[in-house]
């Protein structure tokens, strides 16, 4: 069953609009620098230090195939949940600039092209309508997953979450393992 709508996350990448549900959004922060990994798939640009865990941060036009997205003044880290297999990671997507948080009416968001949008269908969940424009609504889940990385980008398995040891609440893994604080 569908929900009449739902709030989305929209950013740019190279002059196109995309969004994320919102749902799956941690935080957003600015872009200010990143420690690169040897051996890593070419879209993943390396690690940010995130309250202590190592965060992998993913560019989203170079898994799209594309060059790299360029840092400018409004460029940032969006940090997003992944679900997989009843886990919960956290990984961060390098986007050009965050634009806002919009409704978007599920009568208003159409099936993912299978052509002419210039990534992988399956990367898509759907098209969005939103003021005569389409915006590009990603499926984060296979977006990001590691494992459709190639041979290259396999990363090994992850451990489950553990009970933060502190009380302060769960602890998610991020795509190297570490545990973030939620």
């Amino acid at each position: 069953m569908f929900q009449q709508s739902a709030q989305y996350l929209t950013f740019m990448l190279a002059s196109e609009v995309f969004a994320i549900e919102i749902l799956r959004i941690k935080e957003i922060i600015e872009f200010d620098g990143l420690t690169e990994v040897p051996m890593m798939p070419a879209c993943v640009r390396g690690v940010i230090n995130l309250r202590g865990a190592a965060l992998p941060v993913m560019d989203l036009l170079a898994r799209f195939g594309k060059a790299p997205s360029p840092v400018g003044k409004r460029t940032c880290v969006v940090i997003v949940e992944l679900e997989a297999a009843a886990q919960h990671r956290l990984i961060g997507i390098v986007v050009d600039a965050v634009n806002e948080v919009l409704d978007i009416a599920a009568a208003d968001i159409e099936p993912a092209p299978s052509f002419g949008a210039g990534i992988r269908s399956d990367f898509i969940h759907g098209v969005g309508k939103v003021k005569g424009k389409f915006v590009i609504l990603l499926d984060v889940d296979q977006v990001l997953s590691f494992e459709r990385q190639g041979s290259a980008g396999v990363a090994a398995p992850i451990p489950p979450a553990k009970p933060a040891a502190d009380g302060r609440g769960a602890r998610y893994p991020t795509a190297f393992g570490a545990p973030v604080a939620a």
